[in-house]
């Protein structure tokens, strides 16, 4: 009953208000902008220098001027409008960004995002502009699968790999369910699988509070 990349894309694009602007990541994040509802104004940001981006370019009508910062071919929203690398990067550090979607290793309990290295030997160290959004956008959604091949959580008590940033996670959107971090531990705000709060703790291996509506 676990969710879909493409379904939790569509799942997280559900929770992106009305005339936001918005980072997407690399990876199931850039999935998102393929499942924001029409009706709503959302313009959305990649840190090598555009603002209006769309979804991802149909096979065939790529444009080698209009990728994003995954090296993605995608698309233009009407208005759109392009700018220095420097002057995209103050936009996400001058806080002007409402919400950034990215992936992550681990996060914490109390929301410290971990996501730009592992303690693998043949791992390629790759903060890009993660850094600079955890601390400089208004909100911080973590989409990433609730375990690893290994069948180790990513969500952890204390992360074990280099952090990202501290206590800057908002809300984790994982395959079997949805979390929010903070000071008290995670809260549980929904369940995609057929289980009870119960065996979902026993399962991420840390107590979860109940905050389902």
């Amino acid at each position: 009953m676990r969710l879909s990349r493409s379904e939790l894309a569509a799942r997280v694009a559900q929770d992106i208000p009305n005339g936001s602007f918005v980072n997407l990541g690399i990876g199931v994040p850039t999935l998102v902008a393929d499942y924001l509802p029409a009706d709503r104004e959302i313009v959305l940001h990649t840190e090598n220098g555009m603002l209006g981006m769309g979804g991802v370019a149909a096979p065939g009508s790529e444009d080698a001027d209009l990728i994003n910062a995954g090296k993605i071919y995608v698309t233009e929203k009407t208005g759109a409008s392009y700018f220095h690398h420097a002057d995209s990067f103050g936009m996400m550090r001058g806080g002007h960004i409402d919400f950034c979607v990215m992936g992550a290793f681990q996060v914490s309990r109390s929301g410290d995002l971990a996501n730009w290295r592992t303690d693998a030997a043949d791992a390629i160290p790759s903060v890009g502009g993660a850094m600079d959004l955890a601390v400089g956008a208004k909100r911080v959604y973590v989409v990433m699968d609730l375990f690893t091949k290994q069948g180790a959580c990513k969500l952890v008590d204390e992360c074990s790999y280099p952090l990202t940033a501290t206590r800057c996670v908002d809300r984790v959107y994982s395959d079997h369910a949805v979390f929010e971090p903070g000071p008290d531990g995670l809260r549980v705000t929904e369940i995609f699988d057929e289980i009870d709060l119960e065996t979902l703790s026993r399962l991420v291996g840390l107590p979860l509070t109940d905050a389902r509506a």
